[in-house]
């Protein structure tokens, strides 16, 4: 039997349905918005977002949505601040969490933000039991502060 790796592939008319059916485990969902919402916010924001089907084999196990070259308001005091680039969205569907498939997006996440001459990876969530934020610190990502959102911002330096 052949393994299959995790992929990460662009959303189409043939795969927008089922993505958007795509459900986290009940509890997580006061963390993420629903995939439907972020394809919205991607078709109007076409030049920032990078949306992502995570499929292994022929299932779609999760999604994730990119951003680049972003101007934060957590840095409107930082004169001359650098656009930030990083994650954006990132949902694995219930019955597949545990599996490294965040993971996997993460770095790939990274992987692109590298290749268009980028150095941080920025992630921001919203804090609470059950939420996310010890899975980014444990990628290495480093708690920031808050955002204007109430948001944790996370970078990652990705030149080391």
């Amino acid at each position: 039997m052949t393994a299959v790796s995790p992929r990460l592939e662009e959303v189409t008319p043939d795969t927008v349905l089922e993505a958007c059916r795509l459900e986290v485990a009940p509890e997580q969902r006061k963390f993420v918005s629903p995939v439907a919402q972020s394809l919205a916010e991607a078709y109007v924001h076409p030049d920032t977002a990078w949306p992502r089907l995570i499929c292994d084999g022929d299932r779609i196990v999760g999604f994730v949505m990119a951003f680049f070259d972003v101007r934060f308001d957590y840095d409107a005091d930082v004169p001359d601040a650098p656009l930030r680039s990083g994650l954006w969205r990132l949902a694995i569907a219930a019955g597949e969490q545990g599996r490294g498939y965040g993971r996997f997006a993460v770095g790939a996440v990274n992987e692109e933000i590298r290749r268009r001459g980028g150095a941080v990876s920025t992630v921001t969530w919203h804090g609470g039991e059950g939420g996310p934020e010890e899975f980014y610190l444990r990628l290495g990502y480093r708690k920031r502060g808050l955002t204007d959102d109430d948001e944790y911002l996370g970078d990652l330096d990705l030149t080391g």
